[in-house]
């Protein structure tokens, strides 16, 4: 039997995996989130410690037998969060997560201390990455900072407490911006730059690699063999496309959640941060991957629920389907900014569009115009992903969004690839982190890292696509015309 614990942002999820790939069981522990003060995001690291305890006894009691058959665990998480510890390892304060943005000032500063920055970390400088945090510590709390003896990503804070060391892998550590990302290393320029060096990070394996042995005593506690080894584990997306099988150059993945993403592994490191592009480790050895983020994607769809009074989403689309094509041809364009925008105009600043309303436009329209439009905003991060020479497969479509074929049908025909619905895809990282694991016991990575049973394959559609490219047009003809209305 092997682990995943997988440390999200509202819950601490656990899944046991068998050795024949059976999901034997998987429980959960919810997670608070504090808000202080206007784009603050923090949390206790004591209650992700506590709220993994309360899930591994919930886990023991549901499976025993299963349970103490446990030979390894991996670790997934949120990633880019900055848990500070001193010298004796006691936290210095709440983590800062990585939808706190407070930092945006800092970001700019760090840019411009040291100018290289996206190229050696193949990122833009954002909010939501680690080192703005410690820079925004440094400046406004100073006594704090002059106390930071480590910093720790969240799952990270877990493996210490698990085995007693500092260690991360290197997908997660792709994310912090103090990562050498081609030579999968800390890079010391970087940390110079943040006022940091080697000895506040933690020692550096592979996802797939051993990073340490169960405490004795941790183990006798929770009934666990002293042998149970710690994999390196990934970030959640990283850990998630593990969980699907993308491990191979061209691999893929869209996820439709709250956010949109479009994660592509590569071979090398193919950077392209001009157009807000992510470029990171993946979470097996001698692979990247790139990521194209849209901030605003199935949230859409809940927001316009919201908007029309529709009884739910799943009414609201029912509703869209009765529609015409000619509906669908004269709907309004949608820009999906319903919380700025990452991929590719990096512009906090943008906002939400509804573009050619009529009398005609009713709320089985406007439900096609936002999922036709976060469908164009994903092909435009395709495009920035294209213009690093980055070259797509058959991509998986998990999230929320997963669920309208609708949708899956417009991905495929706009970004030109087939487009699968995967069994056990709502596992996510949790299911990737116990594949890590399963590696880091020994396992074969052709074998392990499988993709699971397609549900529904979806081919582009010619015809459709002769239809949708004028509107794609418009859409991206829109947003440079009112780009500089949003700012002022």
């Amino acid at each position: 039997m092997f682990l995943g614990i997988d440390l999200g942002t509202s819950e601490v999820k656990l899944l046991l995996l068998a050795d024949d790939h059976r999901i034997v069981a998987t429980v959960g522990e919810k997670l608070t989130v504090s808000r202080p003060h206007p784009h603050w995001s923090e949390q206790d690291p004591a209650e992700w410690w506590s709220a993994t305890g309360k899930a591994m006894a919930a886990l023991r009691a549901k499976v025993p037998a299963e349970y103490s058959k446990i030979k390894s665990i991996g670790l997934s998480g949120q990633m880019h969060g900055a848990t500070l510890l001193d010298a004796q390892d006691k936290v210095l304060r709440p983590a800062i997560l990585w939808n706190d943005t407070r930092s945006a000032a800092e970001c700019v500063e760090l840019t411009a201390r040291f100018p290289k920055l996206p190229d050696v970390s193949g990122n833009l400088a954002f909010p939501g990455f680690t080192a703005p945090k410690l820079v925004w510590v440094a400046k406004n709390e100073p006594e704090i900072f002059a106390k930071v003896a480590s910093v720790l990503l969240p799952k990270d804070y877990l493996r210490m407490k698990l085995v007693g060391e500092k260690v991360s892998e290197m997908s997660d550590a792709a994310g912090t911006l103090w990562l050498d990302v081609a030579k999968r290393d800390w890079s010391d320029e970087l940390l110079a730059a943040t006022g940091l060096n080697r000895s506040h990070m933690p020692r550096l394996v592979e996802g797939s690699a051993i990073s340490g042995k169960l405490l004795p005593a941790l183990a006798a506690e929770w009934g666990l063999s002293s042998d149970v080894v710690v994999a390196g584990g990934g970030g959640d997306n990283a850990a998630s496309a593990v969980g699907i099988g993308a491990v191979a150059p061209g691999d893929g993945f869209i996820s439709l959640g709250t956010s949109g993403v479009l994660f592509v592994v590569t071979d090398r490191f193919r950077p392209n941060p001009q157009s807000a592009a992510h470029a990171f480790c993946h979470a097996v050895p001698g692979r990247w991957h790139q990521m194209s983020v849209i901030l605003s994607a199935a949230s859409c769809l809940s927001w316009v629920t919201r908007l029309v009074g529709a009884v739910s989403e799943s009414a609201l689309l029912d509703q869209m389907r009765a529609l015409p094509q000619s509906a669908l041809d004269s709907a309004p364009i949608f820009l999906p900014y319903l919380s700025g925008e990452r991929t590719p105009h990096n512009d906090a600043e943008a906002q939400g569009v509804f573009f050619g309303l009529n009398h005609d436009t009713d709320a089985a329209r406007l439900a096609y115009s936002v999922i036709e439009g976060v469908t164009f905003a994903i092909t435009d991060g395709l495009a920035a992903l294209q213009a690093a020479g980055t070259e797509v497969g058959r991509l998986s479509l998990v999230g929320g969004g997963s669920r309208s074929p609708e949708w899956a049908q417009l991905h495929a025909t706009m970004l030109n690839t087939e487009v699968v619905t995967v069994e056990g895809s709502e596992a996510g990282g949790a299911l990737g982190a116990a594949r890590l694991a399963w590696l880091a016991a020994g396992g074969d990575e052709a074998r392990v890292c499988t993709a699971p049973p397609t549900r529904t394959l979806f081919k582009p559609d010619a015809a459709q696509r002769a239809r949708l490219l004028p509107r794609y047009e418009r859409f991206k003809t829109l947003y440079p015309r009112v780009r500089d209305l949003f700012a002022r």
